[in-house]
């Protein structure tokens, strides 16, 4: 099983921290929240300290089966 992260909209308040964590993983959207948009662009101890950073804990992992 694979994890991906997902970053919850109604939650998330555009403070930027996933996306200064970790760049190639997370970006804003054009509402201003951040989005997950290339999952595997980090490791996985990096986009837990995303997720772990986030100040409204608005990230979490999501198990997706291949």
């Amino acid at each position: 099983m694979t994890r991906i992260p997902v970053v919850d909209q109604e939650v998330c308040i555009s403070c930027g921290l996933c996306i200064s964590i970790c760049p190639a993983v997370f970006r804003f959207k054009n509402s201003g929240r951040s989005e997950c948009h290339n999952p595997a662009g980090a490791s996985e101890s990096e986009i837990q300290a995303a997720i772990d950073g986030c100040p409204v804990q608005a990230i979490s992992w999501n198990n997706v089966t291949p």
